[in-house]
């Protein structure tokens, strides 16, 4: 999830077992806490620009790095608040402000290595997109509330929404992926590899991708209240195939990216020497990738990492029509 909505929910759930008195220093606590999980952004090379990619949600996400997490963010509040509240409150708030911050990223559309080291596979459910501002704005509510009145059990009803909200999710992707599923079906296509994930911000409009004979296709599903369903049919593009064995940095390189990308990857229809990642895109039906890989003519040179937003009028005229089941 985006940082912002990291800290709030930390502070929230810090607030939910505050006692009179620590409310806003719990709060502060909670909302540091729930923000440093992010911190593994900073891990990059100048040289080596799949390392942001492969390190971002990693093992700072992990259920089993909460206590050294929470362990990290006590030591650095620590002797700003020891005089307002015991060492051992401190770090109940840091590991509650922490706790979820993990499990949140695994709700979303993006995902996060939630069981590492056990298992090294980014565990993603997609009850929600990365940014989702009713799931923001629950929780910011949330906290400003259990701030201004002093109410313990505010927080505690705010969680109780969110989770709520994110079971609106999962319902709501199990309607998109029957709808998917049927569309799959009727093309007389079959496939064991195939996503469907919430587009950006919402919980109504979905991003279908699923791989056959050798191709990627990509279709867009709207699901509202009731019958109120639409389908979207997009485009397709030919899957990359890696060749044969190599060992140049170039070819690691690619190897990384389709790990990363659980294979949904194919060259960008419009950038012939760029590999993306067809997971995600600006338009639910589209095949141009949101992000890729750039490779060069030097295979012992490293690839280099690039982000393809098209934020244009139009692209967002086409998206909200979509949206609203247009």
């Amino acid at each position: 999830m985006d940082i912002i909505t990291q800290g709030l929910l930390g502070g929230v759930l810090a607030q939910s077992v505050a006692r009179e008195g620590e409310k806003k220093t719990a709060t502060i606590i909670g909302i540091c806490s729930g923000l440093l999980a992010d911190a593994d952004i900073l891990i990059r090379s100048a040289s080596d620009p799949l390392l942001t990619l492969e390190y971002h949600r990693h093992f700072t996400h992990s259920i089993f790095f909460i206590p050294f997490g929470a362990i990290i963010a006590f030591l650095i509040l620590w002797p700003f608040l020891r005089h307002y509240l015991s060492a051992w409150r401190i770090y109940v708030f840091c590991m509650l402000g922490y706790s979820l911050s993990g499990v949140l990223d695994a709700c979303t559309s993006y995902g996060t290595k939630l069981l590492w080291p056990l298992v090294d596979e980014r565990i993603s459910w997609n009850l929600i997109s990365i940014i989702d501002p009713v799931f923001t704005s629950i929780i910011l509510l949330t906290l400003v509330i259990a701030l201004r009145f002093s109410f313990v059990p505010v927080a505690r009803y705010g969680l109780l929404a969110c989770a709520l909200y994110l079971s609106a999710g999962f319902i709501q992707l199990q309607r998109a992926e029957s709808i998917a599923t049927q569309l799959m079906l009727s093309r007389g296509h079959g496939s064991s590899q195939r996503v469907v994930k919430p587009t950006l911000g919402n919980i109504l409009l979905y991003r279908s991708v699923y791989i056959y004979n050798g191709r990627i296709y990509v279709d867009a599903v709207r699901v509202g209240l009731g019958d109120n369903t639409r389908v979207y049919q997009g485009d397709s593009v030919g899957l990359y195939k890696l060749g044969l064995q190599a060992t140049t940095i170039q070819y690691m390189d690619i190897q990384r990216f389709i790990k990363f990308s659980d294979g949904f990857v194919a060259y960008d229809p419009e950038q012939e020497n760029v590999l993306g990642d067809i997971r995600y895109s600006m338009l639910p039906t589209s095949v141009r990738p949101l992000w890729g890989i750039v490779l060069s003519d030097t295979a012992e040179q490293h690839v280099d990492f690039r982000f393809y937003r098209d934020s244009s009028k139009s692209q967002r005229q086409v998206f909200i029509n979509m949206l609203l089941g247009r």
